[in-house]
């Protein structure tokens, strides 16, 4: 089973908006930090030769590899933040208890379906947080995101009606405005306001 986007004729342009020489810096200072992070937890020892490695391997790989600007135009709310992370937890629990089900069901054969769901903010940050938040649920995984539509494809177990693929639909949306609302900037939290999960008609 598979499921198409509504697309407009013409999609909305992404909230990219031109990166100031800070914005830049601060981006650059937060991908090596996150690269260097990563770097210390595979060798899985606090030092400072893996610090120092992980400078180096990260100044190589931001040089030979340069990654797109990432721009964060909100900020951080605590109470939405925490919000997300109890709705993230509990999602986590039903995920893996329904797809723990499905695999102790004998002689039972799980559908999956494709589905495609367009966010209503299309920036790099939130795609990927939102990607990754639904990859990290038991039985979805993202098998493909546009860039520049910002619409996320992806498989997911266990569905067997048009019914259930539009329930998942609003669920990513929702997840969407969660994250939206715990690091959002003041546009992107009037685009989810204005556009609802269970809008008939909302880009999907």
């Amino acid at each position: 089973m598979s499921s198409d986007p509504m697309t407009p004729a013409e999609p909305d342009e992404p909230l990219r908006p031109a990166l100031s020489r800070t914005a830049r810096r601060r981006n650059q200072v937060i991908a090596v930090t996150a690269l260097v992070a990563v770097w210390v937890l595979l060798w899985g020892t606090l030092s400072w030769a893996n610090i120092i490695g992980g400078l180096v391997v990260a100044a190589v790989l931001l040089a030979v590899f340069p990654l797109p600007p990432v721009t964060f135009a909100g900020r951080i709310h605590p109470l939405p933040m925490l919000r997300f992370w109890l709705h993230f937890l509990r999602d986590l629990v039903v995920a893996s208890a329904q797809v723990a089900w499905l695999a102790m069901r004998v002689g039972h054969t799980p559908q999956s379906a494709i589905i495609a769901a367009r966010l209503r903010v299309n920036t790099d940050l939130n795609l990927t947080l939102t990607a990754e938040a639904l990859s990290l649920l038991p039985g979805s995984l993202i098998l493909e995101a546009d860039r520049r539509t910002g619409t996320l494809y992806i498989h997911v177990l266990g569905v067997t009606s048009r019914d259930e693929v539009e329930r998942f639909r609003r669920g990513v949306l929702e997840l969407e405005a969660r994250i939206i609302e715990a690091i959002g900037s003041p546009e992107e939290l009037r685009r989810i306001r204005e556009n609802p999960a269970d809008r008939e008609g909302v880009p999907a």
